[in-house]
């Protein structure tokens, strides 16, 4: 079973989004046992929280399956609990460093990197408000990495 950990800043738009799509495409293909997938945060901010409404709501236009999430931080001990760990931008590569450390295996990527855009990030929704861009490349990414487990 590969074992996927997409995180973000507060683990309640962009990595549970990555998380609840990565899941139904994963079930869509009748793969529910060869993968397991969750998320969390870099930092404390939001965490016991659940989505952000605005997001779920995209995610709920998209018919993705919404699931009981409550926002966590990641741990040093996700790393070896996790066969990748992926991340939607700078900031979110800057401090799942610093909370795992070295990355021996080359576990850890940024979603974008299973795309046709390897360098785009995929920005916070929080911010831009537009959370309908950051599900479509959400999406894209986690197709992307879907296709290069499975191949």
């Amino acid at each position: 079973m590969v074992k996927v950990l997409f995180i973000c800043h507060g683990n309640i738009c962009r990595s549970v989004s990555a998380e609840y799509i990565f899941n139904m495409m994963v079930s869509e293909r009748g793969l529910g046992d060869a993968f397991f997938s969750d998320s969390a945060a870099t930092s404390t901010e939001e965490i016991g929280n659940t989505i952000y409404p605005p997001m779920e709501r995209a995610l709920r236009n998209h018919n993705v399956p919404i699931g009981r999430h409550r926002a966590r931080q990641l741990k040093n001990s996700d790393y070896d609990k996790y066969d990748l760990i992926i991340g939607m931008d700078e900031e979110n590569m800057y401090y799942m460093q610093r909370i795992l450390g070295d990355d021996p295996e080359g576990k850890i990527s940024y979603l974008m990197e299973y795309t046709e855009s390897p360098n785009a990030k995929i920005e916070d929704p929080w911010y831009t408000r537009d959370f309908e861009k950051a599900y479509q490349d959400i999406y894209r990414g986690c197709k992307g990495l879907l296709e290069s487990l499975t191949r």
